[in-house]
């Protein structure tokens, strides 16, 4: 069986999206520098977005690509959130709300292993949620300025989050209900 390659053009991409979290993180919370943090952001979105088509264009989907991507994507999430809300940005009960869907699915993980799987494969759904929350999160975070700019931002970004979460639980939901099925359908595996 011929390895799979791990230094490949889309984990490269997701790996530097893994670096810069703690860039985001200290700049947003240490100087303050938000332009630079949307510069992050930006990054960050476009190489999510390239990662996952240059992997299929590029027929470079591997194990590990498909772990580092939603990693990044949830690391992402955690940080702005917790960036934001100790800049009082946005409210600490939206920034305990997203991480805990994460927190809820990982517990369902010890089901799925006994049906000899590590995951669900991401589906449409969750994909468009933290699409929705990649967008609101940037929007957000120039939305605490001043001036007709800064109030659009605020306007689509609060827009943006509500779907997004919205979104997030809901696809959270369906991976649950998924387990529930697996588990239903599924021979228990014997270790």
């Amino acid at each position: 069986m011929a390895k799979e390659p791990v230094l490949t053009i889309p984990n490269a991409l997701s790996f530097v999206r893994l670096l810069l979290v703690p860039v985001f993180l200290w700049l947003v919370l240490g100087p303050e520098h938000d332009e630079l943090a949307l510069l992050v952001l930006v990054v960050s979105g476009v190489t999510d977005y390239l990662d996952g088509k240059l992997a299929r264009r590029l027929n470079q989907t591997t194990k590990i690509g498909a772990i580092l991507d939603p990693v990044a994507d949830r690391l992402y999430i955690l940080a702005v959130v917790v960036g934001l809300g100790f800049r009082d940005i946005i409210p600490w009960w939206l920034a305990v709300l997203l991480p805990l869907r994460d927190v809820f699915l990982f517990s369902l993980v010890p089901f799925l292993r006994t049906r000899g799987f590590s995951s669900l494969p991401v589906h449409f759904l969750g994909k468009a949620a933290t699409a929705g929350l990649l967008y609101a999160f940037p929007l957000l975070l120039l939305g605490d300025a001043q001036g007709t700019v800064a109030d659009l931002a605020n306007v689509f970004g609060w827009a943006f989050t509500a779907w997004g979460v919205g979104l997030y639980w809901w696809a959270g939901i369906l991976y649950a209900f998924q387990v529930v099925r697996l588990l239903a359908t599924t021979e228990r595996v014997r270790t």
